[in-house]
Parts: structure tokens; sequence; C-alpha cells
């Protein structure tokens, strides 16, 4: 199994910046590609970007493009979610989610099996 851990939500005025971490826990393979998720109050959970640890690849959702910015240390199995330029529309339940290299390149959610408890963004 895999466990994930969420850190660095908050509230920001639009325009501002926040960081999100994640820190994985478990098996190696299980998480080969991570990334994160996020909810809106009364919408369905939306991939947001993913990143693919074997070869660093990224992928984003085309909402955030250009705003967000995906990274990894696999030394300390660790994503990061830096987010600028943000949106009243970015606010959200933020989730990080974890899945097999299958999951590669995918924004299909029941690709990713493991999840953490999420960390909430509120942008006014």
């Amino acid at each position: 199994d895999v466990q994930l851990v969420e850190s660095g939500g908050g509230s920001v005025q639009a325009g501002g910046s926040l960081r999100l971490s994640c820190a994985a826990s478990g098996s190696t393979s299980a998480h080969s590609c991570m990334g994160w998720v996020r909810q809106a109050p009364g919408k369905e959970r939306e991939g947001v970007a993913f990143v693919y640890f074997g070869g660093g690849r990224t992928y984003y959702a085309d909402s955030v493009k250009g705003r967000f910015t995906i990274s990894q240390d696999k030394a300390y199995d660790m994503v990061y979610l830096q987010m600028d330029s943000l949106k009243p529309v970015d606010t959200g339940m933020y989730y990080c989610a974890a899945g097999g290299v299958i999951c590669e390149g995918t924004f299909y959610l029941g690709c990713y099996r493991f999840w953490g408890q999420g960390t909430q963004v509120t942008v006014s």
C-alpha cells in the first residue's frame, strides 16, 4: 500500500500563490505516477496535474496550464504543486493521488488507487 499526506493549503487572494506538498510512503512501484486532483463545492473531482516519476514527464489540465507547476523529489518521494496566478475558480479540496506506471498520462481518476486526505485551497 501507499500512504499519502498533503500539506500547504490555505487561503489566498486572487493572483496569489500557494505551494502544495505530498509525501508518499510505501510501495515505490505502486506510486510511479502521482499528481493532484481537486474538487470544488458541488462539483466532481477533476485531475489537475500529474507526473511520472520514471521520466519526469508532466501532464496538466488545460485550465491550469501556464499557472501551475508540478514537480517531484524522487529521493524523498515528494510531489509538489506550485500554484501561481490563482483564481477563485481554483477553490476546492486538493487531493494527492498515486497510481502505477499504467497511469502515466491519464486523467482517468479510477486509475489512481491511493489518495490522501486532502488539503483545502480557498481563493477569494
